[in-house]
């Protein structure tokens, strides 16, 4: 007679094997060669999608710098004496000179002011309102000069600050250039106009202002002491005659130049 018992205990280890593999078989991970192909697959549409916005982003910014070099072009500035040089003076210079090109006729390439300060050592407030002053008249920041070398009669060491410099180009030049013409010079105490030999002999001129007070941005009661400036004009002309003839043609007020001797007998 077999035991009931026996029975049942091997009935039971023969079911748990079997209901363990189902288990596992329901349990069952993917492979490892699907999730990589899986988390590839989002990866790569990830990054098109990145990419996308990437391009969509860099488009949206060339159409703004596209607009923005647009709205340029369209309010092209020029100043009027820009405009005067390019429509009456380059013609004119060219008649007088005998040019035979438009880039020969000479023109203003910058503006230089200087303002030199003797107590600038000492005095730094007097420093700091001049370099506000120059930086007023001309629309640019100007900038501290500094000693080159030792002077003993002046007692100034090489790197002292001695005054303030500045150089105007572009439409800037123009600007100043018409206030100090048509404002700042008449402005000037007993003014009989400028004169003909502060040339260079190269086609620059240069003369000087002795109240900064003529120019409309100084402020009477907030300056500190009057004070003087070198005024600098530097053209492309080869000789002083074009730069005479260049200015004077700007309505520059230059003293006329008295006749040659050979020019009055034949005139008689």
């Amino acid at each position: 007679m077999v035991d009931e018992k026996t029975v049942k205990e091997k009935t039971v280890k023969a079911e748990k094997p079997e209901k363990v593999a189902v288990k596992k078989a329901t349990v069952k991970k993917p492979s490892t060669k699907t999730a990589t192909k899986i988390t590839g697959k989002k990866k790569s549409v990830e990054k098109t999608v990145k990419t996308d916005s990437n391009v969509k982003d860099k488009k949206s910014v060339t159409v703004k710098k596209a607009t923005v070099k647009k709205e340029v072009k369209k309010d092209d500035y020029q100043p009027s004496y820009n405009q005067l040089y390019k429509s009456k003076i380059v013609p004119s210079l060219m008649k007088k000179f005998n040019y035979s090109s438009v880039m020969e006729v000479p023109k203003i390439s910058k503006i230089t002011l200087n303002m030199g300060i003797g107590d600038a050592k000492l005095n730094s407030k007097a420093l700091e309102s001049a370099v506000n002053e120059l930086s007023l008249i001309a629309g640019q920041k100007a900038v501290v000069t500094l000693a080159k070398k030792d002077v003993s009669n002046f007692k100034i060491r090489k790197g002292f600050p001695v005054g303030c410099t500045v150089n105007i180009r572009g439409n800037r030049m123009y600007e100043f250039f018409e206030r100090l013409n048509s404002v700042a010079l008449p402005r000037t105490r007993d003014f009989t106009g400028l004169s003909f030999k502060s040339f260079d002999k190269r086609g620059n001129y240069n003369f000087g202002i002795k109240e900064q007070i003529i120019f409309t941005e100084i402020d009477y009661d907030k300056i500190d002491a009057i004070r003087g400036l070198d005024i600098a004009i530097a053209t492309t002309a080869k000789t002083d005659d074009e730069a005479y003839a260049l200015l004077k043609e700007f309505g520059f007020p230059l003293r006329d130049k008295p006749a040659k001797k050979n020019e009055s007998v034949e005139a008689v």
